[in-house]
């Protein structure tokens, strides 16, 4: 659509392990092939000074920088109970630390090119998934971690909107390297448990098709929201989280206190005692799948 872009890929497997420059590679070569302008980058976003590279790569290539996507992701699965220090703190670093040394760097530039009038719209792109909103059994340190971009688009959205640079996400559903981790019996509980099919039809769909229903297209199907929310028209949109997947685009409502109890001063265990079985009353538990 006419973006000069840096791609980064630090060119690990799933679990961020390894490295390797061939994916950025490719995809500047196929933007190259399409007659577009593209640069490669292989830095880690983990680190600080990787991230910056990034950017910084931006400006000197192209002598600015208007939109940052954050895509940056691995997965280390394991149940809560197994899970290690080094599984914790490798997904939480990419993820999160990710889209905040990214993010930082890229504003610090976007800022004060807007009040240097030389920046009209800068755009913050974040990537959540629905493991962070809905939760994932045995993702609890990607789940924590997508959560917390949430949090973090929200908070970005608030401070940098006067200066014309929105700040958004999106839950993509997509066929990936990092889905094709997801145990078979699982990716069918999870497509009963959000809707996607019934438990007869996730026990007979094929699991080409079971992928194919629950987790859409494959990158393609997700790029052109990506697109409208960098673009000029995307202006009026700021703080919000989006849903894509192939043939679906949705927005997620932010969460909001409901069923509100009210009294002058404290509430006593007693009275919480008769209050909360009401309150609760009829609320899904969220380890039974329907």
């Amino acid at each position: 659509e006419g973006a000069k872009v840096v791609v980064n890929d630090l060119g690990g497997a799933g679990d961020g392990t390894g490295a390797s420059k061939a994916p950025a590679e490719e995809v500047v070569n196929e933007i190259k092939r399409a007659g577009g302008e593209a640069i490669a980058s292989f830095a880690s976003v983990v680190e600080v000074e990787g991230a910056e590279s990034i950017i910084k790569t931006a400006i000197d290539s192209f002598g600015r920088i208007d939109v940052l996507v954050n895509n940056a992701g691995i997965l280390r699965d394991r149940m809560i109970w197994n899970m290690t220090d080094e599984e914790w703190d490798g997904v939480i670093k990419t993820h999160l630390y990710g889209h905040f040394y990214c993010t930082r760097a890229a504003v610090r530039w976007m800022r004060d090119a807007a009040k240097e009038g030389k920046l009209k719209n800068g755009r913050i792109i974040n990537i959540t998934s629905h493991a962070g909103i809905k939760g994932n059994a045995g993702q609890p340190n990607y789940s924590a971690a997508k959560m917390g971009v949430v949090g973090f688009t929200y908070s970005c959205a608030m401070a940098l909107g006067r200066y014309g640079i929105t700040c958004n996400a999106i839950a993509p559903r997509a066929i990936t390297r990092l889905t094709d981790t997801v145990p078979e019996d699982r990716l069918r509980e999870l497509a009963v448990r959000r809707g996607v099919a019934t438990h007869d039809e996730s026990q007979k769909l094929g699991l080409e098709e079971l992928k194919r229903k629950f987790l859409g297209g494959g990158p393609e199907a997700i790029a052109p929201l990506v697109c409208w929310l960098a673009s000029d028209e995307s202006s009026h949109v700021n703080g919000h989280v989006f849903v894509m997947t192939e043939g679906k685009v949705g927005i997620f409502s932010p969460m909001e206190e409901t069923k509100l109890a009210f009294k002058d001063g404290i509430f006593t265990i007693d009275e919480l005692w008769h209050i909360m079985p009401v309150m609760t009353a009829g609320l899904p538990d969220l380890a039974k799948v329907d």
